[in-house]
């Protein structure tokens, strides 16, 4: 549980980084993700689930 309090903190690190370092470009990547079709954000989300879980189970052993 402690691992995955530091992982959700490192996240909102990030996100609060490119909030605040580029608020413009935010916002496009936003207007882009609202007019991408539901069956391509799905496929990048699974994508991106499974490079995180090979990533952890690499780094973790």
């Amino acid at each position: 549980m402690l691992d995955f309090l530091v992982a959700l903190g490192l996240l909102l690190v990030i996100e609060g980084i490119v909030f605040a370092a580029f608020p413009a470009m935010a916002k496009r990547a936003m207007a882009h993700v609202l007019e991408s079709p539901d069956g391509a954000l799905r496929v990048i989300g699974i994508v991106c689930a499974v490079a995180g879980v090979a990533l952890v189970w690499l780094v973790r052993g």
